[in-house]
């Protein structure tokens, strides 16, 4: 370590620390300053994790093998089937959303086959990505990222494909990176529609426990979730439920497995004794955001997510700023995708807000990158806590010269008032 090198230039120890490291005007590190109030996690996912969960997660580990563990996480499974509307057994794995797109692929399909997906932003990308890396063939419908799945294409698709090739449709149900949410009952109608066998899979990431969501009632046959956003958990556990179309796929499907296969971790599932080493304290934490959703009620917690939404249009609107997602019964209620002027660079503006304001908004991906940001209203947010982002955003409006109009924030809390006196 050189001389007037010290602990205090590392920004992992700033952030352990809870300080924000300042930049002089030569871009030299100044001694940090203590950050003061709470950061604003403004992004869909990781989103913020409620001091409860955070409290639960720093109990002391559980033998995992053990009799009280393994009777613990069988009564998280059994309740995780209230959060998926399913009678079916909900399959936990530790990994990322992208791990379940995997399991979901290697359980069910082999080399060569093929899968449908209606591209709608991202993620939708990054799934028929997935799915190539896994030797599948892909048939994307193309779409504008504004819009969500045209089901009427899904049947066309479904219906040229006169020889049975596409074994599935791959369907987001929230666009995270477009803030558009999709009809899914209407793509499952339209499967039915072709008279095609094809499954349906659906990737609820960042709308289970935002958004209504009804795995067994919407006739989906592989449903995959995670922890990091509806269920204000830190990232790291993937969840899957599958139809008994989807289990009798695997008996003849011959991708291999390995790990992700679903078979032990249904039994899992019913008795809590995982083929691997579960993440104890992740659990622990699961338990605690789970019984936190249920003691306030799915349709509360929709309700909520739909009131956080309606407000952050509301505010984008007044702004004179456009919505991402074009259509009223589309706009997603995890998250707000907001176009800048043309010619001006969100990222920078998302820079200057997080420089000013210690608020973290999302960045827009793949051809959306620089031309806008996102605000991510789900998880563990309520009225006022949005209240402040917004006012961050307005703020940052000003400072940065962004053409746009005041009054966003008065135009959130009318429809705070509204539904409090409604």
């Amino acid at each position: 370590m050189s001389a007037g090198q010290g602990m205090h230039d590392d920004p992992q120890i700033f952030l352990a620390k809870g300080l924000t490291a300042r930049r002089n005007s030569k871009g030299k590190s100044n001694m940090p300053t203590p950050a003061t109030g709470r950061y604003f996690l403004q992004v869909p996912g990781p989103t913020v994790v409620p001091d409860r969960v955070l409290r639960a997660m720093s109990m002391p580990l559980l033998d995992h093998r053990g009799p009280t563990f393994s009777s613990f996480a069988a009564g998280i499974s059994q309740d995780l089937k209230k959060l998926f509307r399913t009678d079916s057994e909900v399959m936990i794995f530790p990994s990322s959303g992208t791990g379940a797109w995997q399991a979901a692929f290697c359980n069910t399909m082999s080399p060569g086959d093929t899968v449908l997906i209606p591209e709608v932003g991202m993620f939708s990308v990054l799934w028929a990505k997935n799915a190539r890396a896994m030797g599948l063939e892909v048939v994307e419908i193309p779409g504008d990222w504004r819009s969500g799945i045209d089901a009427s294409k899904v049947t066309q698709a479904l219906q040229a494909d006169t020889g049975g090739r596409i074994k599935a449709v791959l369907a987001t149900h929230n666009e995270t990176s477009t803030g558009v949410t999709s009809d899914i009952p209407a793509v499952r109608a339209a499967i039915d529609e072709a008279g095609h066998e094809a499954m349906l899979f659906v990737d609820s990431i960042s709308s289970l426990a935002a958004t209504d969501y009804r795995h067994d009632v919407w006739g989906v046959d592989v449903t995959i979730c995670g922890s990091q956003k509806g269920f204000m958990l830190p990232p790291g556990l993937s969840f899957t439920v599958a139809s008994p179309k989807a289990l009798a796929a695997r008996e003849s499907a011959t991708l291999p497995r390995g790990y992700f296969d679903w078979a032990p971790a249904i039994v899992a599932a019913g008795n809590g004794l995982y083929p691997y080493t579960p993440p104890v304290t992740l659990f622990y934490g699961l338990r605690e955001a789970v019984d936190m959703l249920l003691e306030e009620g799915l349709e509360n917690v929709f309700d909520r997510h739909a009131r956080l939404a309606k407000a952050t249009r509301a505010a984008v609107t007044a702004w004179g700023l456009e919505n991402q997602s074009l259509n009223e019964g589309e706009h997603s209620n995890a998250v707000t995708a907001i176009r800048m002027p043309q010619g001006v660079d969100a990222d920078a503006f998302r820079a200057l807000v997080l420089d000013k304001f210690d608020m973290s908004l999302a960045a827009g991906l793949g051809k959306l990158a620089g031309q806008v940001f996102r605000i991510g209203h789900l998880g563990y947010q309520n009225d006022l806590t949005l209240m402040g982002a917004l006012a961050g955003v307005e703020m940052g409006l000003g400072m940065a010269g962004i053409a746009h109009q005041k009054g966003g924030v008065d135009a959130a809390m009318q429809v705070f008032s509204q539904a409090a006196n409604s």
